[in-house]
């Protein structure tokens, strides 16, 4: 019999997914067919059998059919992203009527500023020779001995802010090409991308540590959205540094283990309920325990953290007014990117799944993400699977219903509310000081319910008080 841990039976796989068949006879994967009486295996692909029989697995026989647990994976995640493709492409073309209907609705200018305009009327090509050219000013402060703090953050500031600009418009144009020939012509800009991310990921590890020149050089620009981006990216990939080096030069995971019983253990046993209480521990909440980030997955993070909105439309107010809130907009970014990301470029999976579920929320209701629908589905077909740790460092786990969620989109989760609540710009409620925003977010994203993560959230609260001490020093 084929093991239950490396096999699905065809027909629960078929089962799982409306779409699963289209994509699954497009992929021709290989089945293992094993003879019920003499237990005789033949490996034969799908279309094969499918093609002289398009109803083989539901025919009475000896036979029965199974596909590796990694194509099933795969072929579902291809099912998804198309399905998610069409939705998303009916949505650009302005399906979502009540958009569309918002006497209030922002324009391109309010969200993405007034440089859009010039940067959507450019060719591909001047595009990407302009962030060539602004990875060039990053390089030319980069290899200076001596760095002039102001001059390399005014340089992070516009790169960063060009470089979102630029692939929110090309991936936009990408959006109503077939997939291949979106990769191909999204390809210069997925190289000229990642190594601007590589540049500003060495220069703001060490560098942006002043918040106050940083909000006053991303002031100077316009577009709520696109200064909401570039604060993130920089403060994201910021942090990791941050986060890196507390683990590499310090006790911290000692010190947590320490105060684990006392101060999270029934924080996180909310979120695993199943879990027996006297075996939840620190390496329970992160699958593997808690570790540095390489620097290949450094970057293909920071991809993702400068590409998390890059959904958004020209209808979506990033502050979310009363008058013009529609969730169901709000939460189509996050799908748009996604598929943008995964099905019309070549940046790293690792970028498109931050884009796709940095709104997750633990699974509260306040949240949303792509995956829900899809985790929800995994558990529908497997009734008896359990999620057994919070979060993991790894994709695979985390879409093999191992962990409730993904560490660069908990990480992006809490950078992302924290900017908004201190937002300068803020429209609708008040500017909160980075204390009250901290206060705010452990009371209600903590205390009342669990939505961001208790450890990382703490973490990132000394990231900050590192930052406004190392300000009040050269003040």
């Amino acid at each position: 019999m084929a093991d239950d841990n490396t096999f699905v039976p065809l027909k629960a796989a078929l089962n799982s997914d409306k779409d699963f068949l289209d994509v699954l006879h497009i992929e021709g994967a290989l089945l293992l067919c094993i003879n019920q009486k003499t237990e005789k295996k033949r490996s034969i692909r799908f279309k094969a059998l499918y093609d002289n029989n398009n109803n083989f697995w539901l025919q009475k026989s000896e036979w029965k059919f199974f596909l590796s647990r990694a194509d099933f994976r795969r072929i579902k995640g291809k099912a998804a992203a198309l399905r998610a493709e069409s939705e998303a492409l009916r949505w650009w073309a302005g399906g979502n009527e009540s958009a569309a209907a918002e006497p209030e609705a922002p324009s391109a200018q309010d969200n993405f500023g007034s440089a859009y305009a010039s940067i959507a009327a450019m060719t591909v090509p001047e595009r990407i020779e302009h962030i060539k050219k602004a990875s060039a000013r990053l390089n030319s402060l980069a290899y200076k001995k001596t760095k002039d703090k102001e001059a390399v953050t005014e340089a992070l500031v516009d790169t960063t802010r060009d470089a979102a600009i630029i692939n929110h418009a090309t991936l936009l144009e990408a959006m109503l090409l077939a997939n291949d020939e979106a990769k191909k012509y999204t390809q210069d800009l997925v190289a000229s991308t990642r190594k601007l991310v590589k540049t500003s990921s060495h220069l703001a590890s060490f560098e942006i540590f002043n918040d106050e020149l940083m909000n006053t050089l991303v002031s100077k620009s316009n577009g709520t959205v696109i200064q909401h981006m570039t604060r993130v990216f920089l403060s994201g990939i910021s942090f990791l540094s941050y986060y890196n080096e507390l683990l590499s030069t310090s006790s911290i995971i000692n010190k947590l283990r320490v105060s684990f019983d006392k101060r999270y253990k029934e924080i996180y046993h909310t979120l695993l309920p199943h879990v027996d209480m006297a075996r939840f521990t620190l390496e329970r909440v992160f699958l593997g325990g808690m570790r540095t980030i390489p620097k290949d997955i450094f970057f293909n993070w920071a991809t993702g953290f400068l590409l998390h909105d890059v959904g958004k439309a020209a209808a979506v107010e990033y502050h979310e007014g009363e008058s013009a809130y529609n969730r169901n907009i709000i939460v189509e970014h996050v799908k748009v990117g996604y598929v943008q990301v995964i099905n019309k470029t070549n940046y790293p999976p690792e970028a498109a799944l931050i884009t796709g579920y940095h709104h997750e929320y633990y699974g509260d209701a306040d949240g949303y993400g792509y995956f829900r629908s899809y985790l929800a589905k995994y558990k529908k077909a497997n009734p008896k699977a359990r999620q057994h740790s919070c979060i993991s460092y790894d994709i695979v786990p985390m879409l093999d219903y191992q962990a409730l969620a993904y560490f660069p989109a908990k990480v992006l989760e809490i950078i992302d509310v924290f900017d908004s609540l201190t937002d300068p710009n803020r429209k609708y409620k008040k500017t909160m000081t980075s204390e009250e925003a901290l206060a705010m977010m452990r009371a209600e994203f903590i205390e009342k319910r669990c939505k961001i993560d208790p450890i990382l959230f703490d973490i990132f609260s000394g990231f900050i008080r590192t930052r406004q001490k190392a300000a009040a020093a050269r003040a």
